[in-house]
């Protein structure tokens, strides 16, 4: 399938503003040049409740800082299941601002609370902060459940990119301390593997947004050495077991270097005996979920994120 003529036309107008490639960016400019992408082409809808928290650094398990978050509430209801949500950005790039539009809308579409997780970004704080802290909130909204008005029988987690990679690295830190249990995890065109040689890496290295090169700038900010790679908190996809972790639904664009190794992750999860359903959106680039109100198929994709949560909370119809 050929490139989508939308998406065509959005690299078009991304090339136009003149940034520089991200190898050539210090990670402060990296992060002022993607919000200024995301305010220009993402579309932010209306939601009943927004509102900023912070869970103090004593209510976290093992010694971790406090985490700021944002709750994104549907409607008023006492009690909602909940999506924990990891924002993308390579571990780099990426705040609570950059990832609006997308918590709202799946908020809304799913009926249920998001928490959009501010973890600590490399590489001021390089692996495996960005994890430890996700779990550390993933784990705190499970224990103070009903403060916060959520059904702790119903919490999902999810992520884009290298979210989608902290939401796996989630499940599987989860699964390993018994708690907390989760109903669902999306990941969202994941990193899996520290692997920049699949044959999407090479036929999508450069021209469709996120490269090779790119990624590999990701990675040397998020790694402090290279062999922390092969840890399955880096790369998930070599735990040595996915089985018993939660179901799993997963999205791929055909045109990321990513697509390879989230269909790997996705086929691994089968062969452990874990429920997964892969989406693949052939015509799409990497990052095509947040440009809400500028690609048809990031409208679709929330819709179907959305039903795969409701179907996981147990919602009717």
């Amino acid at each position: 399938m050929p490139l989508d003529p939308q998406v065509e036309e959005l690299l078009g107008e991304l090339a136009a503003l003149g940034f520089p490639a991200l190898e050539d960016c210090t990670p402060q400019q990296a992060r002022e040049n993607l919000s200024s992408r995301i305010s220009e082409f993402s579309e932010t809808g209306d939601i009943a409740f927004v509102r900023d928290g912070l869970v103090p650094a004593e209510e976290l398990p093992g010694g971790l800082p406090a985490i700021a978050y944002r709750e994104y509430r549907p409607d008023d209801s006492p009690v909602l299941p909940a999506l924990v949500y990891f924002h993308g950005g390579g571990w780099v790039l990426g705040d609570l601002d950059t990832h609006e539009g997308v918590c709202r809308a799946l908020a809304n579409a799913a009926g249920c609370v998001v928490f959009s997780v501010d973890y600590r970004l490399a590489p001021e704080h390089r692996y495996p902060a960005a994890a430890d802290d996700c779990y550390g909130f993933t784990r705190w909204l499970a224990e103070h459940s009903e403060d916060k008005g959520v059904d702790a029988q119903r919490i999902a987690i999810g992520g884009d990119s290298a979210g989608g990679n902290l939401a796996a690295v989630v499940a599987l830190m989860a699964k390993d301390a018994g708690l907390p249990a989760i109903r669902l995890q999306l990941l969202i065109y994941p990193v899996t593997d520290y692997c920049l040689d699949t044959p999407s890496y090479l036929e999508n290295a450069e021209g469709y947004g996120l490269t090779r090169e790119g990624m590999r700038w990701f990675w040397g900010h998020y790694l402090a050495r290279e062999e922390e790679g092969a840890e399955a908190k880096a790369s998930p996809i070599r735990a040595e077991s996915l089985a018993g972790l939660p179901p799993a639904y997963v999205i791929t664009a055909g045109f990321d270097p990513l697509r390879d190794e989230g269909d790997a992750y996705a086929a691994k999860l089968i062969e452990a005996g874990v429920p997964v359903e892969l989406d693949r959106y052939e015509g799409m680039i990497h990052g095509f979920c947040i440009y809400l109100g500028r690609l048809d198929e990031a409208g679709v994709s929330v819709a179907r994120m959305a039903a795969a949560l409701r179907s996981s909370f147990g919602f009717e119809g």
